[in-house]
């Protein structure tokens, strides 16, 4: 393996522990404030953390894929977990029935900054690095 494999390993890990910091934060605030947060009657605060419990491991799982130089696999699960945090500024899109804290438009937006900031890496390494071609020039 490459020093430059390695180091873009490294940034994607830097990049999916910032997207498990931002989500993990914004969901429990969501799951304890829940009735402050806009969104669909439907949403519970066991729903909320359900959905962090499961995504995690499909986020771990994807950088897994990555290092293992499974990138289609990788880039897939990668952009699946990204959902969670690119999500997070749905909320607006609901109409807000109690005044929204600075901490909770600020953990929303960090949320949806860090699912970018993931979407981005994966464009730049399947459109630009075309990492998946080594993986057909090694089989």
């Amino acid at each position: 393996m490459s020093n430059t494999s390695r180091f873009r390993q490294t940034i994607l890990l830097f990049i999916i522990t910032l997207n498990l910091i931002s989500t993990w934060l914004h969901y429990i605030d969501n799951a304890l404030f829940l009735s402050r947060y806009p969104g669909p009657a439907w949403f519970t605060s066991v729903g909320v953390i359900s959905t962090v419990i499961v995504m995690t491991p499909i986020g771990l799982l994807g950088y897994w894929f990555y290092i293992k130089g499974k990138f289609w696999s990788a880039y897939f699960l990668l952009a699946l977990y990204s959902i969670t945090s690119i999500s997070s500024p749905v909320h607006y899109l609901f109409p807000i029935l109690a005044p929204m804290s600075l901490k909770m438009h600020s953990l929303i937006w960090l949320d949806g900054v860090m699912g970018l900031l993931l979407i981005g890496f994966l464009l730049w390494s399947s459109f630009v690095l075309k990492e998946w071609r080594s993986t057909l020039a090694t089989n």
